[in-house]
């Protein structure tokens, strides 16, 4: 049976987003993303592309590494400008039926009571089809922006996003009971107090005593997506994660990816083929080969050499800024991204500081492929195959551009393989996915908070405060 491949689309709520330059591109229209127009209308391209989604990436805070300044990311407008993208859910959920829509959140800068509420209501607002992508966040000039003296170490953010998402677990699975909302009008009764519990969520970085504030929504806890490589990452990745992201600039390195972490999953009690893993590329791509290969050159042309080594130096926390053009890149101990540096520095490969700029250059970290629709077709089926990844998180060279080459062209040749969905299923976001019920299921970790006063009569056994149960 021919494996089916998955597609979500890559953009971020900003202007230059993986390929620094090319919003100077007579057809790129990335300066258009303040305009709903702009959303809605690439959110029908990719629903009528069938899409799992579209991933909308955020950072908290702007690059500042590169020469020890924010001067290129703001002339190349380097992820800067950058709006919210959580408010853009509701208005591409008003223009699709089934496209699911995963935004960033990071756990480092947002308490989490109020972005409970705000999870809830966006998963309720689409009808379920909400996703969150749990990023802690790399960026020194985010944490310093929020009042923070600086960002937390590495293993720390994620010592914090697991009290973080633990807390979430409580307020959206453990605190309303299923059919707490009654909507009785006879008896005058919205809800039934005795079905709406207190947390009594005290723990090391989060105190959260009270109740959750929203009804639970469609999936309770929307999809969790998740992009950690480090060691770190992988390790939350595989207790919590339903879909994973991974930038992994080559074959080798994606399969050793892929293994590892399904490898972990099973380790966490998890079935590895419930989780889909996506990695990042870009395709450039057009009626024949030569018309893709000259779109190729034509886009290299735009490329931005210094807002390249902006987010390189970024991602790795190492100012590329200091370096010549040849000079060979190597390993560093950072507190930004543990995973870029270690590919770029310890992968199969040596990196030049001018090879680098240009591979990252159009679509970030990622592989481009460049080719006819049967050409990258045939490189897609490939790398499923050989490295057992599930599918692709595709970023654009221009925009909307870009995604609808590949709803045009290469959409189209999948299906005829038999290796692409032709339809969604029904459902929530969760059930278009995974093909079971709305909310995560018994073997995930979630399960465990769903009982929110046995929770707290196991957190009372050693020790932690209890608090009393609305109406009792």
């Amino acid at each position: 049976m021919t494996r089916q491949i998955r597609f979500n689309a890559f953009d971020m709520n900003c202007v230059g987003h993986q390929s620094p330059g090319l919003w100077a591109h007579p057809k790129d229209q990335s300066w258009t993303y303040k305009d709903l127009d702009y959303w809605q209308n690439l959110a029908r391209t990719l629903e009528r592309g069938v899409f799992d989604g579209i991933f909308i990436a955020d950072v908290i805070g702007y690059y500042d590494v590169y020469n020890g300044s924010n001067h290129h990311a703001i002339e190349q407008a380097a992820q800067i400008p950058v709006n919210d993208p959580l408010q853009l859910v509701a208005p591409i959920a008003l223009a699709t039926e089934h496209l699911g829509i995963g935004v960033t959140a990071s756990t480092s800068f947002e308490h989490p009571y109020t972005f409970a509420r705000r999870l809830a209501t966006a998963d309720h607002h689409s009808k379920g089809r909400l996703g969150w992508n749990i990023v802690t966040s790399y960026l020194e000039s985010g944490a310093k922006n929020v009042g923070q003296a600086g960002l937390q170490r590495h293993d720390n953010r994620y010592e914090t996003a697991n009290e973080y998402l633990e807390v979430l677990y409580k307020l959206l699975e453990g605190s309303w009971e299923e059919g707490a909302v009654v909507r009785d009008r006879d008896r005058r009764i919205f809800t039934d107090p005795s079905k709406v519990h207190e947390i009594a969520h005290k723990g090391k970085y989060f105190d959260v005593p009270g109740y959750q504030l929203t009804e639970p929504s469609p999936q309770r806890m929307p999809v969790l997506y998740q992009a950690g490589a480090s060691g770190p990452g992988k390790a939350f990745a595989a207790e919590n994660a339903e879909c994973i992201f991974v930038a992994a600039p080559t074959k080798s390195v994606l399969k050793a990816y892929v293994s590892d972490i399904r490898e972990r999953i099973a380790k966490a009690g998890r079935n590895p083929r419930k989780v889909y893993i996506y990695t990042l590329i870009t395709i450039i791509t057009d009626e024949t080969e030569e018309k893709a290969q000259a779109k190729f050159e034509d886009y290299k042309s735009y490329v931005s050499y210094d807002g390249s080594l902006v987010f390189m130096s970024g991602w790795s926390g190492i100012d590329f800024g200091q370096y010549a053009p040849t000079d060979i890149i190597q390993k560093v101990e950072t507190n930004a991204i543990h995973s870029f540096v270690e590919h770029i520095a310890g992968g199969d490969k040596s990196w030049t500081m001018d090879e680098l700029a240009k591979f990252g250059g159009i679509g970030g970290m990622g592989p481009v492929f460049v080719g006819s629709a049967q050409t990258i077709a045939d490189i897609l089926q490939e790398w499923v195959a050989d490295t057992d990844v599930d599918g692709f998180n595709i970023a654009y060279a221009v925009t909307p551009g870009s995604f609808e080459d590949v709803v045009e062209h290469i959409v189209p040749e999948l299906q005829k393989r038999g290796a692409y969905p032709t339809a969604y299923k029904p459902g929530t976001l969760r059930e278009k996915l995974f093909g079971d019920g709305p909310y995560l299921p018994a073997s995930h970790p979630a399960d465990r908070y769903r009982d929110i006063e046995a929770v707290k009569r196991r957190d009372a056994e050693v020790g932690k405060p209890q608090l009393k149960t609305v109406g009792a």
